[in-house]
């Protein structure tokens, strides 16, 4: 008797052990469930933005428009979804992201180290380049970086955006002065309170035609950087990122990335949408 009874002991920790495994595992497939599972399964797909002509902006009827809600709306669709867009401030959008207020960025966001740090990035879907435009009075003539680099002269910026560190790489010296909206990052050069601003191209080249009397393009329009634009996702799903970087590579090959690109950032037909 005292054989079976220890043997019925052994039984029953080696079952409550089984059973504790069981929970367990279920416990980490539902926590490992693919973002892309999760956003077919609520048939609607999260995207946060913010406002950065053409990126992401509102037409005349205040709808978003540009080359990013295109992008997010098209992924959408061929995916069987609806698409709903988080407007954020840009400062805040990757904490936004990490508090799960929606799926994925898909706004013009390029990829730096310390973003890595924190989000995961998918391969590029577009290229885009830092710009300068500058007042003509406060600024006349200037044709180079250097001539920015000096201490009396003030630069704006977006808040939490690249243009902040190429500004800081480029243009150390000088003044710099940070907005949540960019819009007002440009008028303020506009209204001579400050000599430039430093932006993704063609955020510039947009602001010098709305203003010619007032603004130029001190490089002519070039960029002095390159960067990668990706999707931003949390981190811990490979599927997700196999499933984005998988459709971004059949968008290339298809031409159809290549074409919005060209609507949106070499034509100007898309103005006319504008307030």
């Amino acid at each position: 008797m005292k054989r079976i009874w220890i043997l019925l002991m052994v039984l029953l920790v080696l079952a409550a052990f089984v059973f504790t495994g069981c929970q367990q595992a279920g416990t980490t497939k539902k926590a490992t469930e693919s973002l892309v599972d999760e956003i077919m399964k609520r048939g609607v797909m999260k995207v946060g933005v913010d406002v950065f002509v053409p990126w992401v902006f509102k037409d005349k009827a205040g709808n978003l428009v540009g080359f990013e809600i295109d992008v997010a709306s098209r992924l959408a669709k061929e995916m069987g979804v609806k698409v709903e867009f988080v407007e954020t401030k840009w400062s805040g959008i990757i904490p936004a992201l990490l508090t799960n207020k929606f799926d994925v960025v898909i706004g013009g966001m390029s990829s730096t180290t310390e973003r890595s740090l924190k989000v995961n990035f998918s391969m590029p879907y577009d290229y885009s380049g830092m710009s300068i435009c500058a007042n003509k009075k406060m600024a006349p003539g200037w044709t180079r970086l250097e001539d920015f680099n000096k201490p009396n002269v003030i630069l704006t910026v977006r808040t939490g955006a690249t243009p902040v560190a190429a500004a800081q790489k480029f243009m150390p010296k000088a003044q710099l002065r940070q907005f949540d909206d960019e819009a007002q990052a440009y008028q303020e050069v506009v209204n001579g309170r400050a000599h430039a601003c430093v932006s993704s191209q063609p955020g510039p080249e947009g602001w010098v035609n709305k203003h010619p009397d007032v603004l130029y393009l001190p490089l002519g329009g070039k960029t002095f950087t390159k960067e990668p634009i990706c999707f931003a996702v949390r981190k811990g799903d490979p599927d997700a990122m196999a499933f984005f970087n998988g459709w971004i590579t059949r968008m290339e090959w298809d031409g159809w990335l290549e074409e919005r690109h060209q609507y949106w950032f070499t034509g100007n037909e898309w103005e006319k949408l504008t307030q």
